[in-house]
């Protein structure tokens, strides 16, 4: 019989708390000493990305000209690691029970760190089965984190953080930073858009059919005012999940080509290549 092990107990007691997320989060806006406890637990040294889903998108991005995709970042990185894990499954989607999208794939986790990842949370991965798994989560409708996320060295109890980077593979009704407009803006702010994205709205487009408003943003940018769809561009995160929902091409994407090589050297920045 196998032992229970740190992770086993971690994953029982994430997925009986998930659901108390949001008000675990927004404690973090009314209790200065509760912030700076949960920051220092969960968030501390983060910096985080949010990534566009780019198949179903695809149609809708002006691209200046360019071949590059948002998620070539993600790539770029995966194929300059060495040491590449893949979750099993994802663990909000399978906390939330989620009817909607793939319970199955799960986060890719890089990095040195990723050799003390116990085997019954996550597989040994090449280069091509990371790949694979972006362009699976492209297909089903997935936006992507990618950065340092400590949270995740914690529940897994596996150290050092900066050994270890987190591709997350996100749905609007499951993810845990669906909590982003619940935390203090000192811990939020640590997720932020990728650089030379911009989600456009086009008025003369939009149908007011309000799909965008049906729990499609996770971060709460869209709303409806005098009968108008808005987007709140200081809150938007730039995950493409609009642009998906949007039949009437009234949302889409900018980016520019300088992004790529600006966010892949900030990922080998973040991560520290060391034996461990």
């Amino acid at each position: 019989m196998r032992k229970i092990s740190f992770a086993d107990i971690s994953i029982f007691v994430l997925k009986y708390i998930f659901n108390w997320r949001f008000w675990i989060a927004e404690i973090t806006k009314k209790s200065k000493a509760y912030k700076k406890l949960v920051d220092k637990m969960l968030f501390e040294d983060d910096e985080i990305l949010v990534v566009p889903n780019t198949i179903n998108v695809n149609k809708k991005i002006e691209s200046e000209g360019s071949e590059f995709l948002p998620t070539d970042v993600i790539k770029e990185v995966i194929k300059r690691s060495e040491d590449i894990v893949i979750m099993n499954s994802c663990l909000c989607r399978t906390s939330n029970k989620c009817e909607d999208y793939p319970q199955d794939i799960g986060c890719i986790f890089l990095g040195p760190t990723t050799r003390k990842i116990p085997k019954n949370i996550g597989k040994k991965a090449t280069v091509e089965e990371a790949l694979a798994q972006v362009d699976r989560a492209d297909e089903a409708g997935l936006s992507h984190i990618i950065g340092r996320n400590k949270i995740d060295t914690v529940w897994m109890n596996v150290r050092p953080g900066k050994g270890l980077l987190t591709i997350c593979h996100c749905c609007p009704c499951c993810c845990l930073w669906k909590v982003y407009p619940n935390l203090d803006t000192d811990i939020s702010d640590k997720l932020e858009k990728l650089e030379g994205v911009e989600v456009k709205l086009h008025e003369d487009n939009c149908r007011l059919c309000k799909k965008c408003l049906d729990e499609v943003c996770m971060f709460k940018a869209i709303d409806l005012k005098d009968n108008k769809i808005t987007i709140n561009h200081d809150i938007c995160r730039g995950c493409g999940l609009c642009v998906n929902t949007c039949k009437f091409d009234a949302i889409t994407i900018n980016y520019t080509q300088k992004t790529i090589d600006n966010v892949v050297k900030r990922m080998d920045d973040l991560i520290e290549i060391k034996e461990l």
